[in-house]
């Protein structure tokens, strides 16, 4: 009625227009991943990896950080946790926009479908990570993103359809319900 096209008005004098979500693909080949089991959490030596290990790896590969653990730099260097697996190819698909939560509740519906068949995969992952200025907070506080920044969250989903949910909220944030 008359709300939407007052609405459409002001974006349009504004020159503000809609944006589709950008998507990427990548394969990733013979790499190196945490080997996990669904019901332990603080990993075992020689036999898993925790929860803190696999955040940590997981956060390397999606910001594209060499793995071999060669001094080639004196910055950093970093590798897989052990115990670990080699996976000969690994998918990585990133939606890059503003995405609101029903479309993140059907990735995740998605997400757990892929093993209705039978898959190689022992577990797969989805991270949701938030714009460090997201006006979004948790419960009453403002989201302290000029002190840090931290916005995400990662679901592990194992192939017995058991999963983990992490969680990483700045310092200056308060933890969500």
């Amino acid at each position: 009625g008359a709300e939407g096209s007052t609405l459409m008005s002001y974006f349009s004098k504004n020159q503000i227009q809609a944006l589709k979500p950008k998507i990427t693909f990548s394969t990733l080949r013979d790499l190196q991943c945490p080997v996990l089991q669904s019901n332990d959490l603080p990993g075992k030596p020689e036999e898993s990896c925790s929860t803190e290990e696999l955040f940590e790896w997981l956060g390397a590969v999606l910001n594209q950080v060499n793995l071999d653990n060669k001094s080639s730099s004196f910055l950093s260097t970093y590798c897989c946790p052990e115990p670990n697996t080699v996976v000969e190819k690994a998918f990585l698909c990133t939606i890059t926009g503003f995405i609101i939560p029903e479309k993140i509740i059907q990735l995740l519906e998605q997400l757990c479908c892929y093993f209705g068949e039978p898959k190689l995969a022992y577990w797969l992952t989805l991270t949701v990570h938030g714009f460090a200025d997201s006006p979004v907070s948790w419960r009453e506080s403002e989201h302290g993103f000029h002190k840090g920044g931290e916005n995400l969250y990662n679901f592990v989903i194992f192939r017995n359809l058991d999963y983990w949910l992490q969680m990483a909220v700045g310092a200056h944030d308060d933890c969500p319900p």
